[in-house]
């Protein structure tokens, strides 16, 4: 199959709407805790959405995974493990740079290891991205989407100064250097998924072999990867319903007396759904149904994000590693899109409102300038 890289811009664009957009239907949970709602939503997001992707649309899923050698199995699962790593450390960011500055610090580093590392690490970084058209053109469009990101940033801080009179605290416990070192974390973890695809191409090539089509032969990638990252959030998750007594959250048909409150996920977790009350009556009645419905709908909108990440990759060409940024970019234009529905920037100035539009252009333009520059290195090859 013949690349068509502006083809899987398209397809990380619509792998960044399901990312931006999957944390929507846990606005709709009610009175479960943030690790009951977190791993209802994960086992559709990790376990059963990967699987029934894979039994459908690739060939002999089973025969796949029989076939993956043990060191690249291990690899692709450890990766995902760390990734799992990253995510549940990103709540702790936000908490001591608050939200803008954290998600600009963490996603920064997360764009920039999960796309350059892979080519320094195999020795192609100068044969790839620097000796020719296309991969300077890609390099640019690295460079473009971090200067977004960090312009996205910006507006946040200034955001944050403009409405902490409103706040009246805007982040109680900020900390440069505890959050940056966290962010740094974080960031590198959360790269580790682009890695796992990396230790993973000998498991597309195996479902190459058993006939899968190009645009589906990620999926078994994604079912080792996301073992990796259930286990993480599968253990503490457990963990937190250990200590919080809120197991019996998932079957129970009333609210029950918790050892603790459990909004966020504890020290390492995301931010409380309103609406989840930890001061819900005791024994007042739980919508379990609509909870489970709002959690799987959350679980899958979330697994689609890299379901679309694997189809666009596959487009991609020689620079299948700029995939990372591709999908970096496109999950901070869609969520910014969605803060700005949801009204989280009333109030800002009109300077920091046009900081945020120049954030989106920058990133936007990322994403052409990364197209364009795999399709002139698949335009050469093809010459």
């Amino acid at each position: 199959m013949t690349p068509n890289p502006f083809l899987g811009v398209i397809f990380h664009w619509l792998g960044g709407l399901a990312s931006g957009s999957f944390y929507v239907p846990f606005k709709g949970v009610r009175k479960w805790s943030w690790e009951t709602y977190w791993l209802a939503g994960g086992i559709f997001s990790w376990l059963i959405a990967p699987w029934v992707a894979g039994f459908l649309l690739s060939e002999n899923l089973l025969g796949v995974l029989a076939e993956i050698p043990a060191r690249t199995f291990w690899m692709t699962y450890l990766m995902g493990a760390l990734w799992g790593m990253g995510g549940l450390t990103f709540g702790l960011t936000m908490r001591y740079l608050g939200m803008s500055l954290g998600m600009a610090v963490a996603l920064g580093y997360c764009a920039a290891f999960g796309t350059l590392i892979p080519p320094l690490v195999k020795g192609e970084f100068a044969a790839r991205l620097l000796d020719t058209p296309g991969g300077r053109l890609v390099l640019l469009g690295v460079v473009v989407c971090l200067a977004g990101i960090a312009l996205g940033g910006f507006a946040g801080i200034r955001k944050e100064k403009e409405l902490a009179g409103a706040k009246q605290s805007a982040i109680k416990e900020f900390n440069l250097p505890k959050g940056l070192l966290i962010a740094t974390f974080s960031g590198i973890m959360s790269a580790c998924f682009a890695f796992g695809f990396q230790f993973g191409e000998p498991i597309t090539r195996i479902a190459a072999a058993h006939g899968t089509g190009p645009l589906w032969v990620g999926l078994p990638v994604l079912v080792v990867i996301l073992l990796g990252g259930l286990t993480t959030n599968l253990l503490w998750c457990a963990l937190l319903h250990w200590r919080n007594g809120s197991a019996h959250q998932y079957f129970a048909a009333t609210v029950q007396p918790l050892k603790g409150a459990t909004a966020g996920g504890g020290e390492i977790g995301h931010a409380a759904v309103s609406g989840l009350g930890d001061d819900a009556p005791v024994g007042s009645p739980v919508p379990r149904l609509g909870n489970w419905i709002f959690c799987a709908l959350a679980g899958v909108t979330w697994y689609l994000q890299f379901f679309f990440y694997q189809m666009g990759e596959s487009q991609m060409g020689d620079y299948r590693f700029s995939s990372w940024t591709l999908h970096m970019a496109s999950i901070i234009i869609f969520s910014t899109l969605w803060g700005i529905y949801f009204a989280e920037w009333k109030g800002a100035s009109p300077r920091t409102r046009w900081l945020v539009a120049l954030m989106l252009a920058a990133l936007i333009g990322s994403t052409v300038i990364i197209g364009w520059g795999n399709h002139v290195s698949a335009t050469v090859a093809a010459h």
